[in-house]
């Protein structure tokens, strides 16, 4: 059993920033046939895309990576939700959850709907970054993706966001408290 994860409640949604984050991986491949992966990470309160993490190989220790890096730069969620996969459920994750008073909030098992708005997300970057563009290298398609999260967080409003942008929403809540400064 997993000591950082959550215990099946009916799932509450995020109700400021850093409350909850959900991650996910994406494959494409590059010009080449090479595989790559993306780990996906979007705060659920404010729909901002945290970070895209691209490899030819992602694995556990990649995830931890990814979120100490965003520890540092934005402060850690109280909960992470994702599905079973073994770069999350497994041991290097749950320590590290469990070392940051992080809890993981696994999906049931064939219900992706537990993480409806990250697979939302993904089907978007899917459609408009992956699926339009070329990769000739691992370092083109970290510029051509990272160009995309940028222009996702800055200029693309949502209806659920109040036809805000990402950004823009998050600025909005932080000036009504509702944005959480966790550190």
């Amino acid at each position: 059993i997993y000591v950082s994860a959550v215990h099946r409640l009916e799932r509450q949604p995020a109700a400021r920033a850093n409350e909850v984050w959900g991650m996910d991986f994406v494959a494409d491949q590059l010009a080449d046939g090479r595989k790559i992966r993306t780990l996906t990470i979007v705060d659920l309160f404010t729909r901002e895309c945290l970070g895209i993490e691209v490899g030819l190989s992602l694995r556990a220790e990649h995830v931890v990576a990814a979120m100490n890096r965003l520890k540092h730069d934005r402060g850690l969620p109280e909960r992470i939700t994702t599905d079973n996969g073994s770069e999350f459920a497994g041991g290097q994750m749950d320590l590290w959850a469990y070392s940051n008073h992080v809890r993981m909030d696994f999906s049931r098992r064939g219900k992706p709907t537990d993480n409806a708005i990250v697979e939302s997300f993904n089907g978007r970057f899917r459609e408009e970054c992956l699926n339009t563009h070329w990769f000739d290298s691992i370092e083109d398609a970290i510029a051509k993706i990272d160009a995309w999260r940028w222009d996702y967080n800055e200029n693309r409003p949502h209806r659920s966001l109040k036809g805000l942008t990402p950004r823009e929403y998050a600025v909005w809540a932080e000036l009504q408290g509702v944005a959480n400064s966790q550190s």
